[in-house]
């Protein structure tokens, strides 16, 4: 069973982030990733249908037989609480290990969080770092704007637009004297400069790709499944939209093609059991 693929998925692009730093961290591992693009996004929507369409999304990365389960989708990991008892393979969200890597990093107990509307009203990440420590005062901001300027690849640090966005976002938290900002959803790591330009190099930001991959290793590692090979893993991408458009984009996230790796399916096939 080691040498089965970990399965991500996302409500479209973000979650590539994660892969990307699951490459970095776990570079033997194979990787089914899923991006719904066809129903993204998914932070506008109630909690009914991120809860079906996270067990879709679920369903079919068990269908290709993977060993752990990523939902590298913020809105999912905030809102889809029960997915985990709904799975028979290890599973996390990027929650609980971001919060835990936020909660270590603060020096003035004064923590940013931003993210999908859905992800900052679900106050999950707000309810996780209080129950690590209660005298941490959380400061949250939701930035629909992000996910669409990634996807439209307004990512430059020097863009007007990208820098005009980040100010009306995060003048609060700038004013509010955060040192510590978790970036709530996998398409923001890719405006991270932009961010932090704004912020200052005191504010340390939390890649919740990043906290997740090497969460997941510990999950891999404690339950015997690292997929101890010397080969270099492969990469599988499958999409519920265009391949042609994931394609582009994905460049943008992984910073190599993936020309040949990409596949279309009908994610409304899959049932919800």
């Amino acid at each position: 069973m080691s040498e089965q693929a970990i399965g991500v998925f996302d409500s479209g692009l973000g979650g590539l982030t994660a892969v990307k730093e699951l490459i970095k961290v776990l570079p033997q591992e194979n990787i089914i990733y899923f991006g719904d693009t066809a129903r993204v996004p998914y932070g506008n929507r109630s909690e009914v249908t991120i809860n079906r369409y996270a067990r879709q999304d679920a369903n079919f990365l068990l269908s290709k037989g993977v060993k752990l389960i990523i939902a590298a989708c913020g809105t999912v990991s905030s809102v889809a609480a029960g997915l985990p008892e709904y799975l028979p393979v290890p599973f996390t969200g990027v929650v609980a290990p971001t919060a835990a890597a936020a909660v270590s990093s603060t020096r003035n107990g004064k923590i940013g969080i931003i993210g999908t509307s859905a992800t900052v009203n679900s106050g999950s990440y707000k309810k996780e770092i209080l129950r690590r420590n209660d005298r941490i005062t959380v400061y949250q901001q939701d930035c629909p704007l992000f996910v669409s300027l990634v996807e439209n690849g307004f990512i430059s640090e020097n863009d007007e637009i990208v820098k005009l966005v980040v100010e009306r976002y995060l003048s609060e938290m700038k004013h509010n004297n955060i040192d510590t900002l978790i970036l709530g959803c996998t398409h923001f790591p890719i405006i991270a400069k932009a961010i932090s330009n704004f912020l200052g190099n005191h504010v340390r930001l939390i890649d919740s790709g990043r906290e997740t991959a090497l969460f997941a290793a510990n999950i891999l590692g404690s339950s015997g499944l690292l997929n101890t090979s010397n080969h270099i893993g492969q990469c599988s991408y499958f999409v519920s939209d265009t391949v042609e458009s994931f394609r582009k984009t994905a460049e943008i996230f992984l910073g190599k093609s993936v020309e040949d790796e990409v596949a279309h399916i009908n994610i409304e096939q899959v049932a919800v059991q």
